[in-house]
């Protein structure tokens, strides 16, 4: 949530950022200048005449102390609690505005970040490796992973429908071992410290990273979870809705709590399995398992100084690229426009996995910085260290995450990478500790 001090003292800013974005100002503000003044004014009056009822109240006391009548007086005392108690309706009816009109604002994009409307507009920052050279035709993943006996579309969707996987013998164990590698490389290597959350979080979770109230149709609900009261800003205590992703409840674990400054940067990784709805991609990737229900993920999550989070997403990014090298995946870094960048992201890297069965390279990491973006939704702040202001007002703190990486995704890319013209698949180096010392994955 953008802060509202900064949108009233810079709005002709923030609607230009927002027309980079591809958003329409009028449409996400709203006559902000005149909610905001009416607002103002409404809690300014209110302030006069509360110190003018107080006023009165004393002269009430000393007219009764003096034997005197007070029945004018306290006329005009009652009056005014009838005036201030409209006033403060009509204030908080404007707050209620200001603040729902505020929770539907997109983070404003850094001023490095490109302009644009699509992916089309993204501009490619690095690339890695060789594309592997075959002397065959490349398969995409779903034909090498039936034809190997380890995956199997058809039996998924007999038990949920379209878009699940169901992953058998090396298939199985080749997910597993991706994440315990890549869990193993961020806490051993890159010092993050392993969490393992909930899978399904309240609404107040989901409102502080920004998947509330926006993207309701994208996120799979339990049967108490209410995203029109969300819209409303009403939060239950009791309902829930499945994780979209690790960055969700990693994130609210220090909702509503001040940190240390000594802490910081706090580093966290997490694998959970994740739920999405899809609800934009009928007809998308209707083949494979590049866009599913249930995926799994390692996430990395950074709460840092606001200026030090620059560093820490560069760090971030190079730890998820880390694991594409250690697999030796051909990979790009891509910097998304601003049309491309998340609801939440002030500025945005995609890590890119050439798939050679598919001629094209795929998503296969977003590595984030919000800046005090979801810090300020979900209240996540931090004191100065003692000796450095310790008792100065607590600042938001800056979060950033990424995927460590998606591990379907880096599965039917080590298919497609390592296959082998007899229709076998070897296991990359790093992996074949995790395999239980199997080099290849051969037909079941």
């Amino acid at each position: 949530m953008l802060d509202l001090g900064f949108v009233r003292a810079n709005l002709e800013v923030v609607e230009g950022k927002l027309r980079a974005r591809g958003a329409d100002p009028a449409a996400l503000l709203g006559d902000f200048r005149a909610l905001d003044q009416g607002r103002r004014e409404a809690i300014t009056t209110s302030e006069r005449l509360k110190a003018r009822r107080n006023e009165l109240s004393q002269r009430v006391g000393a007219l009764k102390k003096a034997g005197q009548d007070a029945t004018a007086v306290m006329d005009e005392t009652r009056a005014l609690k009838d005036e201030l108690d409209e006033l403060d309706k009509a204030a908080a009816s404007l707050d209620e505005q200001l603040r729902l009109s505020m929770a539907s604002i997109p983070n404003l994009t850094r001023d490095e970040v490109p302009g644009g409307t699509s992916e089309a507009d993204n501009v490619t920052v690095k690339t890695w490796g060789e594309k592997p050279v075959l002397n065959f035709a490349a398969k995409p993943h779903w034909e090498i992973g039936e034809a190997l006996g380890i995956l199997d579309l058809e039996r998924a969707a007999k038990l949920s429908g379209a878009r699940f996987a169901v992953y058998m013998g090396a298939g199985a164990r080749l997910e597993r071992a991706l994440i315990s590698f890549m869990l193993d490389l961020h806490t051993q290597k890159h010092g993050y410290t392993e969490v393992l959350p909930p899978f399904m979080v309240n609404s107040k979770s989901l409102f502080g990273t920004g998947q509330l109230p926006k993207f309701a149709e994208d996120l799979f609900r339990c049967s108490d979870a209410d995203a029109e009261a969300v819209a409303r800003g009403e939060f239950k205590d009791n309902d829930h809705w499945l994780i979209p992703t690790a960055e969700v409840p990693v994130t609210n674990l220090y909702r509503d709590e001040i940190l240390d400054e000594a802490r910081l940067p706090i580093c966290l990784t997490a694998y959970t399995p994740c739920f999405r709805a899809e609800a934009g991609a009928a007809g998308k990737d209707t083949r494979g398992i590049i866009r599913q229900h249930q995926f799994q993920k390692v996430e990395l999550v950074k709460f840092t100084r606001p200026e030090e989070s620059d560093a820490e997403h560069e760090k971030l990014t190079r730890d998820a690229e880390e694991i594409l090298e250690a697999l030796k995946l051909p990979y790009r870094r891509v910097l998304l426009c601003a049309g491309d960048t998340g609801f939440s992201s002030a500025k945005t890297f995609d890590l890119e996995v050439w798939l050679p069965g598919q001629q094209l390279y795929r998503e296969i990491s977003s590595c984030s910085n919000f800046e005090g973006f979801q810090a300020r939704r979900a209240n996540i702040r931090y004191r100065a260290a003692a000796g450095q202001g310790a008792k100065a007002k607590p600042e938001f703190v800056h979060t950033l995450n990424g995927s460590g990486l998606a591990v379907g995704r880096t599965w039917l890319a080590i298919l497609e990478n390592y296959q082998q013209a007899d229709g076998t698949v070897l296991i990359p180096e790093v992996l074949r500790p995790y395999m239980g010392g199997l080099d290849r994955i051969v037909a079941r």
